[in-house]
């Protein structure tokens, strides 16, 4: 964390801002049935009932770039956002993650933290600590090789997100962002859908400038966009 350096794409890995918000029986829920519940494995599961638990409203920020900590973040439930902001206010999203996902790997070798997290839901997390996590590895060395994948695969999400950044305009970043949705299937409903602020925060755009590609694809018969659906009909085209 983050999945990508300095940029807002994240194709691959959308679903997360997607998912419906957890319900209010999911937050007042107890902490065994969400560790239960959570979609993960059980070496992960087992991590979890290690940590001490934290039940988190909307908009709380749990890590703060620029910061030194060594506590990863795992979400039993709700949804986190992994950001960074400008001097003049302008925020970028690195990805959002949710049940099952855990943020803050990265400080664990004790440097700065690279990005803020916050939640963008009522969220409950299990705190660990690097001691906890270090006996956790003695303890069961195989999970060494699962935190070592998802490390890997974040890194290969970055490297695809700064591709898609660097080769594409704004137009065709939107297109893989969609695309990745859709996923050859036509028609596809996006349900519920980001807004287009938080789409133009993944492509590193305006939600101006995502309102008006999304305006001239909704013209010309590719999609229907309602407040919080976009319903795509068939494969957009290469180029606009």
């Amino acid at each position: 964390m983050p999945n990508a350096p300095a940029n807002t794409f994240r194709a691959p890995h959308t679903a997360g801002i997607a998912s419906a918000a957890p319900s209010a029986s999911a937050q007042g829920a107890p902490t065994q049935d969400l560790i239960e519940q959570a979609p993960m494995s059980d070496s992960l599961r087992r991590l979890a009932r290690r940590g001490a638990i934290s039940r988190l409203r909307k908009g709380v920020q749990v890590i703060t770039e620029g910061d030194r900590g060594d506590t990863l973040h795992l979400i039993l439930a709700g949804r986190l956002r992994a950001f960074s902001a400008g001097d003049d206010g302008r925020e970028i999203t690195y990805a959002h993650y949710g049940p099952g996902e855990y943020v803050g790997e990265m400080g664990l070798d004790g440097g700065l933290r690279a990005a803020s997290v916050e939640t963008t839901e009522p969220s409950v997390c299990a705190l660990l600590t690097r001691p906890t996590l270090e006996q956790h590895l003695r303890d069961e060395p195989a999970f060494a090789f699962e935190l070592l994948s998802k490390v890997i695969w974040r890194a290969r999400v970055a490297t695809l997100s700064l591709r898609q950044i660097a080769l594409n305009d704004v137009y065709g970043r939107l297109k893989s962002l969609l695309d990745s949705q859709a996923q050859g299937h036509w028609p596809h409903a996006w349900d519920p859908a980001p807004s287009h602020k938080e789409i133009g925060q993944l492509l590193g755009c305006t939600s101006a400038m995502v309102t008006t590609v999304m305006g001239d694809l909704k013209r010309g018969g590719y999609m229907q966009i309602d407040r919080r659906r976009i319903v795509l009909f068939k494969p957009l085209p290469s180029k606009w």
